[in-house]
């Protein structure tokens, strides 16, 4: 049966695997935040299946004496709720990886001499508890067993994940708890499994935050306060947050009959004043594109998050890719300006979140936020946002009897006024129009009004966000990456330790950063990271500065990048 131990120093890769319908992400809900409340570093993401039942779906949990944000393709222990959970990981299964698993639930003719198996009875334990289903807590206290956390912290979190059930539900979920628990101790003791990881007390203060959580935070710290969208995987996640809260923020929020009324609405909402925002993939914001033009005729703000899965079409409805750039960067017709940020950490998720708002509402602009599968669907620990800077910035004006909504202007900004508030008109149309914005057919003044909203692209180059560059001023190769690929590229190169490489990241991508052409001239050798098949980033870097990436590590399966791959790469195109 190959190495019956297995010994962990520093980091842990915990991977649990069963069919949808089997509760993995109440799992890795509970776990991580056991795992966090005893002070242990976590980073969590999953992937599964476009389905209700069936199939098999997997969370990644990875546990760490120092903070960990990134997905890794080793799995440490892994936990297989049925035996399709082997032959789904098959080939991220190596001969270091611990099998924690119900053998006898795998069936006679199952073959184990491949793998490292240690026989753990969730099954059995579930089934005398009264339901089979409860093996998915009796993994979660088997676990936190194997970690030493203290058995009252763990039956205390799963007490309160299922307050709201009833008392029998309650007591037995406890008891699956209890019964995993007492099999990770024992496998412990017996030195079947073994792990070095220190808890760091200032963990427990922390917060587990995820992508969307944190867009959804960021809106509402961004004085949102209309949001209207039309459900889409893996945008939904922020309108049933902000719906969930909404009574707190005075957030009224709709769930609106199709993606056209909703960015519709939306832009009504902030010529009424208010400040609005729709969440939505690929297909729902394909659905958008006439509404993006009309809020750059109108100069209307609004505030789109495009949460890319990838397509053409349906594409793969839960999966994850960076296939929307060009998407975001052409949408609508006509021609006008927009802002395209990037987040590319779950706290940058809430920063950049909160500055869109302020940004539509100075330049009068679509401001799009791009996050994708895997950024919205991770989280792990991280202090409390820092509040302090945080302000709204309003930029409507009091109009007065002459006022003009259309006012050309040096920098192309004219002046924002709403309905009701000062005793001037503001007239808005989607036909080309005047200063006081009737439509007008004068093509003189056709030709003004298209250079005045241009002018917009000039008046923001000063608040383009600078790149971020790690870790060394002086470099001789450039490894270049937008959005989530953040920390994977980041940990992708502490790896390799090389002292000649730093990490590009931009988290606008548009309008492009004007200093890109001197980062990349400075390098003998550039290379970018991209989700996507074609290298769009790649294409706008060439658009604006000329310049060819020498190599392109792209994927676009479906899963996220791994450390490991990135780095494998980096390490074959590199001197």
């Amino acid at each position: 049966m190959g190495r019956e131990s297995s010994t962990q120093s520093g980091d842990v890769s915990i991977v649990l695997c069963g069919p949808a319908g089997m509760g993995i992400q109440t799992v890795e809900s509970l776990l991580t935040r056991i795992l966090k409340q005893a002070g242990y570093n976590v980073f969590a993401t999953r992937e599964y299946m476009s389905r209700i039942r069936g199939g098999s779906n997997s969370t990644e949990i990875r546990v760490s004496s120092n903070r960990v944000c990134a997905f890794v393709n080793r799995i440490d222990i892994l936990v297989g709720l049925d035996k399709n959970a082997i032959r789904h990981l098959e080939k991220r299964i190596s001969s270091d990886t611990v099998i924690l698993a119900d053998i006898s639930s795998f069936g006679a003719g199952f073959d184990q001499s491949r793998w490292t198996f240690v026989n753990a009875e969730f099954t059995q334990i579930a089934s005398d508890i009264g339901n089979k289903l409860y093996s998915n807590i009796v993994s979660v206290g088997t676990i936190t067993g194997i970690f030493g956390i203290e058995e009252d912290v763990v039956t205390s979190c799963v007490s309160q994940r299922f307050g709201s059930k009833s008392e029998k539900i309650v007591r037995e979920n406890v008891e699956a708890a209890e019964g995993g628990y007492q099999i990770g101790c024992k496998l412990v003791d017996s030195g079947k499994i073994s792990i070095d990881i220190q808890p760091d007390s200032s963990v427990e203060e922390q917060m587990l935050l995820s992508g969307t959580e944190a867009v959804g935070l960021g809106a509402m710290a961004g004085g949102c306060n209309f949001i209207a969208s039309y459900p889409m995987s893996p945008s939904t996640g922020v309108l049933a947050f902000m719906a969930k809260h909404s009574a707190d923020f005075g957030l009224v929020v709709e769930q609106a009959e199709d993606e056209i009324a909703a960015i519709n609405m939306s832009i009504g909402a902030w010529y009424a004043g208010a400040r609005g925002m729709v969440t939505t993939s690929g297909g729902g914001f394909a659905l958008m594109t006439e509404g993006i033009s009309l809020s750059g005729m109108l100069e209307t703000p609004v505030v789109v998050h495009l949460a890319q899965r990838p397509g053409p079409a349906t594409g793969l409805p839960t999966r994850t890719e960076q296939g929307d750039l060009e998407l975001a960067l052409y949408a609508g017709h006509g021609e006008f300006v927009r802002i395209i940020l990037a987040p590319g950490r779950v706290e940058e998720a809430f920063y950049l979140t909160q500055s869109a708002f302020d940004l539509a509402d100075k330049y009068q602009v679509p401001v799009i936020i791009l996050t994708d599968h895997y950024l919205v669907d991770c989280y792990y620990n991280i202090s409390c946002p820092d509040l302090t800077d945080v302000k709204i910035e309003n930029h409507i004006h009091q109009t007065q009897a002459d006022y003009r909504r259309y006012e050309l202007t040096a920098n192309g900004i004219s002046p924002r006024g709403i309905p009701g508030y000062g005793s001037g008109l503001v007239c808005v149309d989607s036909d080309e129009h005047d200063q006081s914005g009737h439509i007008t057919e004068d093509l003189d003044l056709r030709v003004n009004m298209v250079d005045k909203r241009l002018r917009k692209l000039d008046a923001l180059k000063n608040e383009i966000l600078q790149p971020q560059l790690w870790p060394y001023e002086n470099y001789k190769n450039l490894v270049i990456c937008w959005g989530s690929t953040y920390h994977i590229v980041k940990e992708a190169l502490a790896q390799l330790g090389c002292d000649d490489t730093s990490m590009l990241h931009y988290s606008q991508v548009y309008p492009l950063h004007p200093d890109t052409a001197g980062y990349l001239n400075k390098a003998a050798k550039t290379v970018i990271v991209e989700g996507n098949a074609t290298g769009q980033f790649c294409k706008l870097i060439k658009l604006h500065t000329g310049l060819e990436v020498d190599g392109k590590i792209l994927k676009y399966s479906g899963l996220s990048f791994t450390v490991e791959e990135v780095a494998e790469s980096l390490d074959k195109m590199l001197d």
